[in-house]
């Protein structure tokens, strides 16, 4: 799963890297130790440009007080079919925008938080879908869901899941709204191991209240893993 991500890249970087042609109410402050229920930065294609702003971070269409937890996660093995996601998939898809995710590696009775990033240290987009929700005074707020994959060689050691991150190549046909669903489905698969890399980080992390760049540091004697 993905449960824990950051975003810190200045509105500049976002333009350079995702071409980025209107902002809505997006608060470029970093973040360090984003969770569910928070508040995210998601990308769309309208129909006529590319446009990033605020979305709350659990699939729902309802505004009432839910029973259970709003799913942060879809599958990308049954996202297309399963009844809650499916209208989504095929009508409303998002990139959700990161700079790293954090994952937890269990030795034992230990968790270890590692903070998962690229190598070159850009942002990048998660494959996620969106719906709307109608608040009770009446505004439309977006939510939305990551979906996640089978982990690559590098994430494979840390977690059994992985977010699914798409490459340049995969984004534009994400997010285009005549997209074939089988070429949708053909591009949620594991990002390429070798452009990636994981180092452990302070138990900070845990906590969803610790949000500050310590969170995201390296731990002093933490060995940098790459494939």
């Amino acid at each position: 799963m993905c449960g824990r991500f950051i975003r810190t890249s200045p509105r500049a970087v976002l333009v350079d890297e995702f071409g980025v042609e209107h902002f809505v109410n997006v608060d470029f402050a970093p973040r360090y130790n984003i969770a569910p229920s928070q508040t995210v930065e998601a990308l769309i294609n309208d129909g006529t440009e590319l446009r990033l702003g605020p979305m709350k971070w659990g699939y729902t269409t309802s505004s009432e007080k839910q029973t259970k937890p709003t799913p942060i996660n879809a599958r990308a093995e049954t996202v297309a079919t399963m009844p809650l996601f499916r209208e989504a998939f095929h009508r409303r898809r998002c990139l959700v925008v990161a700079d790293g995710f954090y994952e937890w590696r269990k030795d034992g009775r230990t968790k270890t938080p590692y903070l998962i990033r690229l190598r070159s240290e850009r942002p990048f987009g998660f494959a996620a879908i969106w719906a709307s929700m109608r608040t009770a005074m009446g505004q439309h707020v977006g939510t939305c869901a990551i979906l996640t994959c089978p982990p690559n060689e590098l994430v494979a050691p840390i977690h059994n899941r992985m977010p699914v991150i798409l490459p340049k190549g995969a984004r534009d046909r994400w997010l285009e709204p005549s997209a074939d669903a089988g070429e949708l489905r053909s591009l949620l698969t594991p990002f390429p191991a070798d452009q990636m890399e994981a180092y452990p980080v302070s138990t900070l992390v845990n906590s969803p209240r610790n949000d500050s760049p310590e969170c995201a540091r390296r731990v002093a004697d933490g060995s940098l893993l790459v494939f």
